[in-house]
């Protein structure tokens, strides 16, 4: 038997690559309208950073071309536009407040764009098939463990930030290792449940028409819950603690199909969160902050206090449907709005239109990552997607539902949009995953061809002479 190899979908790529080119020129238009609206000219070198950043985003496209030829052609424009409006906003609040040279963001931040397209491309070349990477199982939770650890190790003048003890700061030099340690526990969860499902899965008694699972099943869940809470009252972090806890849940959920398991986890964590806010105070503030932000006690307290919330939401009104225009508005009043407001910023220059356009774009990387998941044939690559697509949407979720009120704030940065290398990296890793293993679930069969047999001879026709 033969296989005959399918050709590599061209239009898929070739669709790519305008969207590609589409998502640059909405960032050089927005970047040029942010030095029309705040200088009144166009800011020079508009041209150069235009065709410098269409480089960087087609070595990205070429990769994906080579290496990922049937991978789905939205991932990368939309990453892509993403981290460009990330950039225009971090310059336009780098102007606001008169920031410039070493201490300016929006450098900085090209910097780790190139860091992240760079590891973008390894990642697709290094990382052929996705399904190796279960090999490396228990090696990901190590990798996982040790990251988580050493922020909680180090003094916490080298590790603390506005309360909560999840970076590694030397000098000028930080790095939060929880961005990278997320990727790692996707990967073991992962390759875990896929040799743990079956017995996951098994019934137990019936409580209210819901199968629950068996009493001894309950240590994978507990030991994640315990985790999770060791790194909220270790390193008050209530957003890594929330989104390591919603990635297991939502993996173990896809693994074993029962709802069940969701709503244990829902109740653990809800009894930890309630625990953590009476006992530890960084919590304690946050939630304050989100029941009252406009108690004249607690807006105006020097640590923990609601300003900051409260100035986000004056912002996010100020913007209405259409925004105030992009350099036109005051985000910079809002403190670390390049970081963990960044939507506020959006909210207030785009108005509620800009704010639904991100979230679309969201939606797409969210879903079509879904989409991959349910089209992969192997079940560690269906886990594996679903944990970097969920992962993602809950990072959004808790973003935007902090700055808008929803849920308490929890410090974590929108993916490619916020200011921060550590997320920046780790995202630009993740999004080269999705995009290897929607490779896979594209990829056509090859169709067997057989040999030819005796009976298919060419007959030939002979003329007598």
């Amino acid at each position: 038997m033969t296989t005959a190899a399918a050709p590599a979908p061209k239009a898929r790529r070739w669709t790519e690559l305008s969207l590609v080119v589409f998502a640059v020129v909405i960032t050089v238009v927005a970047y040029a309208n942010v030095g029309l609206a705040q200088h009144h000219r166009v800011p020079p070198g508009t041209f150069g950073y235009g065709l410098g950043l269409a480089a960087l985003f087609l070595v990205a496209h070429l990769a994906v071309r080579r290496f990922a030829p049937h991978a789905d052609p939205v991932f990368l424009p939309a990453a892509a536009l993403l981290n460009g409006l990330g950039l225009v906003l971090i310059r336009r609040l780098d102007n606001a407040s008169s920031q410039s040279g070493q201490h300016a963001a929006a450098p900085l931040q090209l910097e780790w764009t190139v860091i992240g397209i760079v590891l973008f491309v390894a990642v697709l070349v290094i990382v052929r098939d996705h399904r190796r990477l279960q090999n490396y199982t228990y090696t990901a939770m190590a990798v996982a463990l040790v990251l988580l650890v050493i922020p909680a190790l180090l003094p916490a003048s080298h590790s603390e930030v506005n309360g909560a003890r999840i970076w590694v700061r030397f000098g000028g030099f930080s790095f939060q290792p929880g961005e990278i340690a997320k990727i790692a526990l996707i990967v073991f969860f992962a390759g875990y449940l896929v040799r743990k499902r079956e017995l996951l899965a098994l019934a137990g008694r019936r409580i209210l028409g819901v199968d629950f699972p068996r009493g001894r099943d309950f240590g994978p869940i507990l030991l994640a819950w315990l985790v999770s809470l060791l790194i909220l009252f270790r390193e008050h972090d209530l957003g890594s603690s929330l989104l390591y806890f919603g990635i297991f849940l939502v993996v173990l959920y896809v693994a074993t199909q029962r709802a069940s398991w969701l709503l244990i986890g829902v109740v653990l964590f809800v009894v930890g969160a309630v625990f953590a806010g009476a006992t530890i105070s960084h919590v304690h503030d946050r939630y304050e902050a989100w029941l009252h932000p406009f108690n004249h006690e607690i807006y105006n307290r020097a640590v923990g206090g609601s300003y900051q919330l409260a100035q986000a939401l004056f912002g996010l009104a100020t913007g209405g449907i259409f925004g105030a225009g992009l350099g036109q508005g005051r985000p910079d009043i809002v403190p670390f709005a390049n970081t963990d407001f960044i939507m506020s910023t959006v909210g207030e220059e785009l108005g509620l239109v800009g704010v639904m356009a991100v979230l679309t774009l969201y939606l797409l990387i969210v879903t079509r990552g879904i989409r991959a998941a349910i089209g992969t044939k192997d079940a560690f690559g269906k886990l594996l997607a679903a944990g970097l697509a969920f992962g993602l949407a809950l990072q959004v979720f808790v973003q935007v539902g902090g700055i808008t009120r929803l849920i308490p704030l929890t410090g974590l940065t929108l993916p490619f949009l916020s200011y921060g290398g550590s997320s920046l990296i780790s995202n630009w890793i993740a999004l080269a995953l999705l995009v290897r293993i929607s490779d896979a679930a594209r990829r056509p069969e090859e169709i067997p061809q057989p040999l030819p047999g005796p009976d298919d001879a060419t007959t030939m026709v002979v003329r007598r002479a």
